[in-house]
């Protein structure tokens, strides 16, 4: 999460509380992205690692500290972009 707090962080500072929330929720949300099945070999894992991350960090920005509602909305902020066949994913799957 350290690594991605970096590549988008934009200048908020989080402190070693929020970072720990932030970690917990990321992994979160990868654990049912996978057990969904929605990724299984089809190449987009970094991709998708990187949009739960992206998510999680702007909605704790904007103050959220809950670490279910931030593995939440991640993960139907996925699904969403997923199934709208934005450009992160059509290349790959569209």
């Amino acid at each position: 999460m350290l690594k991605l707090l970096g590549k988008h962080d934009a200048g908020s500072t989080f402190d070693q509380d929020v970072i720990s929330i932030l970690s917990a929720a990321l992994d979160d949300a990868w654990k049912t992205v996978q057990i969904s099945g929605a990724f299984a070999g089809d190449g987009d894992e970094e991709r998708a690692r990187d949009t739960l991350a992206k998510q999680i960090i702007e909605m704790a920005k904007q103050g959220e500290r809950d670490q279910r509602r931030l593995s939440d909305a991640a993960v139907v902020h996925l699904a969403q972009e997923r199934a709208t066949g934005s450009e992160r994913y059509s290349a790959r799957n569209g």
